[in-house]
C-alpha cells in the first residue's frame, strides 16, 4: 500500500468540489450542535475572524454576515481555487481566500478577534500570536471512533487504533502550553444513514476515512459488504464522533 499524500488528495478533491457534500443524502441523530452557528454566536460585527483549513469556502461564505472581515487559508491550491470560485459567484465583499500553511500564518500579530478551525491540522503557538488579547479560537475535529464500523470492516482507517479521546486531550495540551485559558470542550455521538451506497461512496472517495480506499485490492468487495450488512430502513447506518474546544488566549 504507497503512503497517504494528503496534499495532492485535498488538491485533487478542492478541484472536484470543494469540501460541498450537500449533494450527499443522509440523516442524522444525536448532532450536538452546528460548528459555524457556535462561530457567530462567538463574533461581533466588528470581528476580524480567521478559519483555518477552510477548503472550498462554503461555509464561511455562508456566515459572512457575522464579521467584518472573514479571511479562509487552507494549504491545498485546489481548495482555494475553489473557494475563489465559490467567492466571485457570491459577490461577497468582506471574504478573503488565500493557499496558506497553518504553521506558519502571514498575518501581523493580534490581527484577528477569533479564529476558527474545522476538520484541519492547526498549530497553537501561531493561532496565539495571530489573536488579540482575549481572543477565541475555536476547533472541530473529528474523533477516533468515528465511522468505528467501517473502519471495523476494512480494518484500516483515520486514528482508527488510537484510544479515545487521544487526539482531543493533545489538542488541549498544546493549546495550554501555547498560553490558551478558559479551555473547554465537548463532544457529541451521533448516529448517519446514508441514503444509498452511491452516498457513502460519495464520502469514502472524496475523504480520507478510510486511506487509499480503492486503491487496496479487495475495497469494493468490503464495501459491498458493508452496504448489505448495515442496510436499514433509513439507511446504511454508521457514526460520525465529534469534539469542539472553545479557547481565550490570554490578554
Amino acid at each position: 500500500m504507497k503512503a497517504f499524500d494528503s496534499v495532492a488528495y485535498y488538491d485533487k478533491v478542492g478541484r472536484i468540489n470543494g469540501w460541498d457534500f450537500s449533494q450527499m443524502k443522509l440523516t442524522s441523530e444525536g448532532i450536538g450542535w452546528d460548528f459555524y452557528q457556535e462561530v457567530v454566536r462567538a463574533c461581533i460585527p466588528s470581528d476580524f475572524l480567521l478559519d483555518i483549513g477552510t477548503g472550498g469556502g462554503e461555509a464561511v461564505l455562508a456566515i459572512a454576515g457575522s464579521a467584518q472581515l472573514i479571511v479562509g487559508i487552507d494549504h491545498s491550491s485546489g481548495m482555494i481555487k475553489t473557494a475563489v470560485q465559490n467567492l466571485n459567484r457570491a459577490g461577497i465583499p468582506n471574504v478573503r481566500f488565500m493557499q496558506m500553511d497553518a504553521e506558519k500564518l502571514l498575518f501581523p500579530n493580534e490581527f484577528y478577534n477569533v479564529v476558527s478551525c474545522r476538520h484541519s491540522g492547526f498549530y497553537a503557538e501561531e493561532v496565539a500570536r495571530v489573536l488579540a488579547p482575549d481572543g477565541l479560537f475555536m476547533t472541530q475535529q473529528v474523533g477516533e471512533r468515528d465511522k468505528i464500523n467501517l473502519k471495523a470492516a476494512f480494518g484500516r482507517g483515520q486514528a482508527y487504533e488510537s484510544m479515545p479521546e487521544t487526539l482531543m486531550r493533545g489538542y488541549i495540551a498544546e493549546l495550554s502550553a501555547a498560553g490558551f485559558r478558559d479551555i473547554q470542550f465537548d463532544q457529541y455521538y451521533a448516529t448517519e444513514y446514508y441514503e444509498t451506497p452511491e452516498d457513502l461512496l460519495f464520502l469514502l472517495t472524496h475523504t480520507p476515512i478510510i486511506p487509499n480506499f480503492g486503491e487496496v485490492k479487495g475495497d469494493m468487495e468490503v464495501f459491498e459488504q458493508f452496504v448489505a450488512d448495515h442496510m436499514t430502513a433509513q439507511g446504511i447506518i454508521t457514526n460520525a464522533e465529534r469534539f469542539m474546544i472553545a479557547a481565550k488566549r490570554r490578554g
